[in-house]
């Protein structure tokens, strides 16, 4: 809780030891509380922060809160092809396709840190990933490609969690003696230590 002393001073404790801090705090949110990007470099020099938001971190929405179906509907990319009623994709693809950019970024940045030396800020932003994907283009409904719960069967898996049986896309991709996996499922808020392990 960084309204107070003890919970600011766990996060700073924490950042301390940090290679990469993701967050998602509306813009400027975190930087309010005293962990702006450049107090997170003093605490953690090298440090690679990820600052993720709905909207972006400039223009007139930059302080709005959202998720995904928010922010497909806000930005138009349900609209398109959805016929005279839209209404939000089938999947979270922003949460995801900006998941996969942040990720790639960080490995981009821990190997610049690496090779240059600095700290390092990402701002990735739901809407930019929606732009970008709606920029990509669209197959039509009717053109045979769109693929069907069976196609997508061997890319799910399921798990166990403290909110019961959770079904989940699996970690892509193969690595010999070393499958990547979820080693758990997702807990309830406040039910893990704020340390490292």
């Amino acid at each position: 809780d960084l309204r107070t002393d003890d919970g600011r001073a766990t996060l700073a404790d924490l950042v301390a030891g940090a290679d990469v801090l993701v967050q998602s705090f509306r813009p400027g949110t975190l930087a309010a509380r005293g962990f702006g990007p450049g107090r997170l470099a003093e605490l953690s020099p090298g440090i690679v922060v990820v600052d993720l938001s709905a909207y972006g971190h400039a223009g007139p929405w930059r302080a709005r809160r959202g998720f995904d179906s928010l922010v497909q509907v806000a930005s138009g990319i349900a609209a398109d092809g959805m016929g005279e009623r839209p209404g939000a994709l089938p999947l979270q693809a922003l949460d995801h396709g900006t998941g996969w950019l942040s990720a790639a970024a960080v490995t981009t940045a821990l190997r610049r840190r690496h090779a240059e030396g600095g700290s390092w800020w990402v701002r990735p932003a739901l809407a930019r990933t929606g732009a970008w994907l709606d920029d990509l283009g669209r197959v039509p409904p009717d053109g045979g490609t769109e693929p069907g719960p069976a196609d997508v069967a061997g890319l799910m898996a399921a798990m166990d969690s403290q909110f019961g049986r959770v079904d989940h896309v699996r970690v892509p991709g193969d690595l010999p003696g070393a499958q990547p996996c979820y080693a758990f499922g997702p807990r309830l808020p406040g039910g893990d230590p704020a340390a490292w392990e």
